[in-house]
């Protein structure tokens, strides 16, 4: 064979294995990703919430794009620290994911992204919702600030965990309206979500996905969401802002994380992945339940949000000397 048509056939070959999905070329080589097991995506709340809902949306279609099952592993308690403990000690091989909800903060600092753990792409961000199960409910925020103010020791807040995005929102509402409610957390929102619609808790800081339906059939009342948008699933609900608090601006957001070590490529092949996910049809209905904006840029830019919004909240959980142990 000439050495003109050794190089034709060659380029040609190159070309082909260029055009053709990962899942295809790494098809044929044992050591090639990810076609060795089944990728593990880990969530640290228990089932039913809004970041337990998104991810398992996403790795259904994580799992199409890769070729491999996606298999969503909950491993609830301590406001997610337990799943960042595992996710940190899992090899870096790319077959172990977590979704890091944010902001929180800890006591005694588990993994965190940008140590432990790598950043690999933001999921979606969007609003919390202060609901109240109470048959006798103040009708609107305005009254249910003054009856707060009144008598501050019969109002609590139920949340999905100490520290969490939800505690956060509660106690940035707290110092914009003035207010001493009482944080009471679970270990999930969805024991949560029960006591807030029995009455047993007056109020709920919770994400929007577990307490949709109630607030469509009146089971719960829905005060305001906490981004400074309304959302599509909930158009009459008023934000924060339009209720009254007008520096009020809280969202919870979902990044992907990984263990760190995890190849440079491999990180860059599912930032592009989860990136089509996030934009996908299959999981914009989870987003408009939920009142989620879906993620994008890199796993850079995701690092860089990680680290300005956990230092706003800080900054707050200072000012307004907030207990999270």
């Amino acid at each position: 064979m000439s050495s003109s048509i050794f190089l034709r056939r060659t380029l040609l070959a190159a070309a082909v294995a260029l055009t053709l999905p990962a899942t295809v070329w790494a098809a044929g080589d044992a050591t090639a990703w990810p076609n060795a097991k089944p990728i593990t995506w880990i969530v640290g709340f228990p089932p039913g919430g809004t970041v337990d809902v998104l991810t398992r949306v996403a790795a259904r279609k994580l799992g199409e794009k890769t070729g491999q099952s996606v298999v969503v592993e909950n491993r609830p308690g301590a406001s997610g620290a337990i799943a960042l403990q595992a996710a940190a000690k899992a090899a870096p091989d790319g077959y172990t994911l977590i979704t890091v909800p944010g902001p929180v903060l800890y006591a005694t600092q588990p993994p965190e992204v940008g140590k432990e753990l790598v950043a690999v792409a933001t999921l979606a961000q969007g609003p919390m919702v202060l609901v109240s199960g109470m048959p006798n409910a103040p009708a609107q925020m305005s009254e249910l600030i003054q009856a707060m103010k009144k008598n501050p020791a019969a109002w609590s807040y139920a949340t999905s965990g100490n520290g969490t995005s939800q505690h956060l929102a509660g106690e940035l509402f707290n110092v914009s309206a003035g207010t001493a409610m009482t944080h009471v957390p679970y270990k999930g929102g969805g024991q949560a979500v029960v006591d807030v619609v029995g009455a047993q808790i007056p109020l709920g800081m919770l994400g929007v996905t577990p307490v949709l339906q109630q607030i469509k059939s009146g089971k719960l009342k829905a005060y305001a969401v906490t981004t400074g948008y309304r959302i599509e699933s909930l158009p009459d609900v008023p934000t924060m802002k339009e209720a009254g608090l007008k520096d009020y601006d809280a969202a919870q957001w979902y990044v992907v994380a990984a263990p760190k070590g995890m190849q440079a490529a491999q990180v860059q092949q599912l930032n592009t992945w989860i990136n089509e996910v996030a934009a996908s049809a299959e999981l914009r209905p989870a987003l408009v339940a939920s009142g989620s904006i879906a993620g994008k840029g890199s796993a850079k830019d995701a690092q860089q949000f990680i680290e300005s919004d956990t230092r706003k909240w800080k900054e707050l959980a200072t000012k307004a000397k907030l207990d999270i142990n």
